[in-house]
C-alpha cells in the first residue's frame, strides 16, 4: 500500500526550477559582463572556465529536468 501510495506522489519541480533560474541569471551576467567589458574573459584560462562554468550548470539543469519528470 505504502508503495502505491509512493509512486503515485506527486514529483517536486522545484530542484528543476532552481537549477532553471541559476543558469538563466548567469546568462543573463554573463551577456552583461560580456557586452560592457570588450576583451572578457581576459585570458584563455578564463574562456576556458567560463565554458566549464557554463557546461557544468547546463548538465545540472538537464539532470534535474530529468530526475523532475513524470511520465503518465
Amino acid at each position: 500500500m505504502i508503495s502505491a501510495l509512493l509512486t503515485t506522489a506527486a514529483v517536486s519541480k522545484a530542484p528543476f526550477y532552481i537549477a532553471g533560474g541559476v543558469l538563466a541569471v548567469y546568462a543573463v551576467v554573463l551577456a552583461a559582463v560580456g557586452i560592457t567589458q570588450p576583451k572578457f574573459p581576459y585570458s584563455g584560462r578564463g574562456a576556458r572556465a567560463v565554458m566549464i562554468l557554463s557546461f557544468v550548470l547546463v548538465v545540472i539543469t538537464i539532470a534535474m529536468a530529468i530526475k523532475t519528470s513524470t511520465f503518465e
